[in-house]
C-alpha cells in the first residue's frame, strides 16, 4: 500500500495551535472526528492516552507518533501534524517535537497499512527526510516528500530482501562478532522498528553483525533461525511484552524495555560484547512465551506483579460486585430474597466475585514465575477464600462469607507472591536435571511440589495468621467512631487524586477492595468503597467546573475536554483529568488532592456506603445514603474546581 493513501492532505494540520503534549492530542484526535475518520473521539482518545501512559510515543530528533488500534476507527489513516514553536512531549531525547504522525488504524481486517505504518516508522529516521518536512509549508509538499522517500526505501528494501539470505550466511560464517535480537511492544507500531533500526545502525557503528526479529502488530518478521542463535554470542531482548524465550537457553542475554534500544543500543550491545550479562536459562519448554524482565527490581518489580494480578481482578470485582448489589435493590424493591430475579443475580455476582481473590493471587504469581506458578497461585488464592480450622484441621467450604474464616484478601496477596517466588526457584533448582527426565518439569514436578508446598503453607501458615489479621481488621472497622471514619475516609479518598492511576491511587482502591472482599455485607467496607469512589469522581468534576468556569485560563482542546470529564466524572473515570494534571500538576494535582479529601471526610461523617467497587454516580441508588453521596462529590469537586481556576495562571501570564 502506497503510504499516500493513508497519509491524506484534507486532515493535516500545518500550524498546531497546541503548546502542550495533552493539547496536541486533543487537537488531533478532535480532527480526526471532524474529518470522518473516527466516529467516537472518547474512545479513540482513550486508547491514545493509554498507549502514552505504557510510554511515550516521542521518538525523539523533534518526531512523535502517536497512535491507536480500535473499534472507533473507520478508515485507516495518518494525520501529519507541525509545530513550528515545538511542544514538550516527554520525548526519549527530552527534547521538543516538531512533527506529529497520529495513527489511527481499525480494530481488526488485515494488516496490510500496518506494513505501510512500518515503512513510514523507517522512512522518518532519514534525516533528509525530518529536514525537509520541517520546511515543508503545504500538505501536498509533506505528501511528496513522503511519496518520494518511501519509493526509495521500498527500493532500498526490495534489494535488501534479495541479498538478506546471503547476508544472513555471511554474518553467521563471519569471523566479526556477530549477536541476535528481539524488539517488541505491545502495539508494535512504531517503537519495535525504532529499536530494530537503531540496534541495527548501532551495530554497524561498532563492526558487529547483528540480525534483528521484530514481534510487531503484523507478526513476526525475520525470525531467528536455531543455527543463528546457535553462532550468536549472545542475545538482545529489547521488549515490554512476553516473546519466545526457550530458544535462547544457554545463551548471554540481556533484556531491557523497547525503549533502552531506541535510546542507548550501544550499551545493550556492548553489555553483550564486553560478557556483562549472565547466561539465559529456560525454565519452561521451548518456543513457550515467557515474560521479559526488563529491570525492574526491589518495590518497582513487586508493584508491576502486584498491578498484573489487579488489572486481572478488576472485572471479576466490578462485574461480580454490581450483580450482587444490582440483586439487592431487586430484593428491596421488586420481590425479596426469594423472587428469581433476586436469585439469578445474587448467584451470578457470588459467583464470579468468588473468584476475586484466586484470580488476584494467580496473576501476581504468573508475572513472577510465569506458566508454571499460575495454577499454585490459583490454588493458593482459593485455599485463602475457606476456611481451614486451626493450624489445617477440617475445613468448611464458606467462600468469602465470613472475614474470620479464613485467609481473605491479604492471605490472597500472600499466596500469589508465595507461589510466584517459590516456583521461580524451584525452575531453578532444576535446571540441572538431567535431560532424561527435563520433559518431566512442566507435567509432573512444577504442579505437583507447586501444589503441595503453597497447600501446606496456606494451612499451616497462611490462613492462621491472615485470619487473625482479618477479625483484627473486622473489630476496627465495625468499632470506628465518626472521628476515625472521617480520617480514614478522607485519606483513601485525597489518595485517589494523588496519582490519578499510579500507586497511591491503586493502593487506596485495593485496599478498599479488600476490606469489601472479605465482607460485602458490611456497612463499613461499603463506606471505604464510598470513599475511593467519590475521591476518584472528583478530579475530572473539578476541572470540567475549571474550564466551564475560568475558561481565559484554558485553551481550546482543554475546554474541550472540560465538557467531555463531566461524562467522565459521572462514571468514576478518573483517568479524564490526567491530561490537565501533565501539562499543569502543580496546580490540578493539589487541587484534586484537597478537593477528594473533602468528599472522603463527607463520606466518613454521614456515614455513606456505596455497596459496589466501580459505577460512580450510575451506581447511586445502591447507597446507603444517597443524598450523602451525591454531596460529598458535588462539594468536593466544587471546592476542586474553584481552587484550579483561582490558583491557574491566565494563558498568556503562563506563556
Amino acid at each position: 500500500m502506497d503510504i499516500r493513501e493513508l497519509l491524506l492532505t484534507d486532515i493535516m494540520i500545518m500550524d498546531l495551535k497546541a503548546d502542550t503534549k495533552a493539547g496536541v492530542l486533543d487537537e488531533m484526535v478532535h480532527n480526526y472526528f471532524v474529518k470522518g475518520i473516527i466516529d467516537d473521539e472518547e474512545l479513540y482518545k482513550k486508547d491514545i492516552l493509554a498507549r502514552e501512559a505504557e510510554n511515550s510515543t516521542g521518538m525523539g530528533d523533534g518526531i512523535a507518533i502517536p497512535h491507536a488500534h480500535d473499534a472507533a476507527v473507520k478508515k485507516p489513516a495518518v494525520m501529519f501534524a507541525r509545530s513550528v514553536k515545538g511542544v514538550d512531549y516527554d520525548s526519549l531525547d527530552g527534547q521538543p517535537a516538531h512533527l506529529f504522525f497520529m495513527i489511527a488504524a481499525p480494530e481488526g481486517g488485515d494488516n496490510t497499512h500496518l506494513q505501510a505504518l512500518a515503512a513510514l516508522s523507517q522512512v522518518l529516521l532519514d534525516p533528509a527526510v525530518v529536514s525537509a518536512l520541517n520546511d515543508a509549508d503545504t500538505p501536498d509538499k509533506v505528501q511528496a516528500i513522503f511519496a518520494d522517500a518511501v519509493g526509495k526505501k521500498q527500493a532500498e528494501n526490495e534489494a535488501q530482501e534479495k541479498a538478506e539470505a546471503q547476508q544472513d550466511q555471511a554474518a553467521v560464517e563471519s569471523d566479526k562478532p556477530y549477536i541476535v535480537a528481539v524488539t517488541a511492544c505491545p502495539n508494535g507500531i512504531a517503537h519495535t522498528y525504532m529499536a530494530e533500526d537503531n540496534l541495527k545502525k548501532a551495530a554497524a557503528k561498532l563492526g558487529v553483525n547483528i540480525k534483528v526479529e521484530t514481534n510487531g502488530s503484523e507478526g513476526t518478521k525475520h525470525k531467528l533461525s536455531a543455527a543463528e542463535i546457535d553462532r550468536a554470542a549472545g542475545v538482545v531482548i529489547a521488549a515490554d511484552k512476553k516473546v519466545s524465550m526457550g530458544r535462547f537457553d544457554g545463551k548471554k542475554l540481556t533484556s531491557k524495555a523497547v525503549t533502552a534500544a531506541i535510546k542507548d543500543p550501544e550499551a545493550l550491545i556492548n553489555s553483550i560484547l564486553n560478557d556483562e550479562v549472565g547466561t539465559y536459562h529456560a525454565s519452561n519448554s521451548d518456543g513457550e512465551e515467557a515474560s521479559v524482565d526488563t529491570g525492574d527490581t526491589g518495590w518497582s518489580g513487586i508493584y508491576r506483579q502486584l498491578m498484573n494480578g489487579v488489572s486481572h481482578m478488576l472485572p471479576f470485582v466490578i462485574g461480580g460486585g454490581i450483580l450482587m448489589a444490582i440483586s439487592f435493590i431487586v430484593e428491596n424493591y421488586a420481590g425479596g430474597d426469594k423472587s428469581l430475579a433476586f436469585i439469578f443475580l445474587n448467584n451470578a455476582g457470588n459467583m464470579a466475585f468468588a473468584f476475586m481473590v484466586p484470580v488476584l493471587a494467580a496473576y501476581i504469581a504468573e508475572a513472577i514465575a510465569d506458566q508454571p506458578a499460575l495454577m499454585p497461585g490459583f490454588a493458593g488464592g482459593f485455599m485463602a477464600t475457606v476456611y481451614t480450622g486451626a493450624y489445617g484441621g477440617a475445613y468448611t467450604a464458606n467462600v468469602m462469607t465470613d472475614a474470620k474464616s479464613a485467609g481473605g484478601f491479604l492471605g490472597g496477596l500472600a499466596a500469589g507472591f508465595i507461589a510466584g517466588y517459590f516456583m521461580k526457584w524451584l525452575e531453578k533448582s532444576c535446571e540441572k536435571l538431567p535431560q532424561s527426565v527435563a520433559g518431566m518439569k512442566s507435567m509432573l514436578i512444577y504442579p505437583i511440589v507447586g501444589l503441595l508446598v503453597v497447600a501446606l503453607i496456606m494451612f499451616f501458615v497462611v490462613n492462621p495468621i491472615f485470619s487473625t489479621i482479618n477479625v483484627w481488621i473486622t473489630k476496627f472497622l465495625n468499632n470506628l467512631g465518626t472521628g476515625n471514619s472521617v480520617i480514614l475516609c478522607l485519606l483513601l479518598a485525597g489518595m485517589m487524586s494523588i496519582d490519578m492511576g499510579g500507586p497511591f491511587n491503586k493502593a487506596a482502591y485495593v485496599f478498599a477492595a479488600g476490606a469489601f472482599a472479605n465482607d460485602p455485607n458490611s456497612h463499613e467496607a461499603a463506606m471505604l468503597m464510598a470513599s475511593v469512589m467519590v475521591g476518584g469522581m472528583v478530579p475530572p468534576f473539578a476541572t470540567a467546573i475549571a474550564t466551564l468556569g475560568w475558561k481565559n485560563k484554558f485553551t481550546k482542546a482543554e475546554r474541550q475536554a472540560g465538557v467531555t470529564n463531566w461524562v467522565l466524572g459521572f462514571s468514576f473515570i478518573t483517568e479524564g483529568a490526567i491530561p490537565f494534571a501533565t501539562s499543569d500538576p502543580g496546580h490540578v494535582i493539589p487541587s484534586s488532592v484537597i478537593g477528594s479529601a473533602v468528599a472522603g471526610a463527607i463520606v466518613g461523617a454521614l456515614k455513606v456506603g456505596v455497596p459496589a467497587p466501580h459505577g460512580g454516580f450510575w451506581v447511586a441508588p445502591l447507597a446507603t445514603n444517597i443524598w450523602g453521596y451525591f454531596l460529598a462529590v458535588i462539594v468536593g469537586a466544587v471546592v476542586a474546581g474553584v481552587i484550579l481556576g483561582l490558583w491557574k495562571k491566565n494563558l498568556e501570564s503562563a506563556e
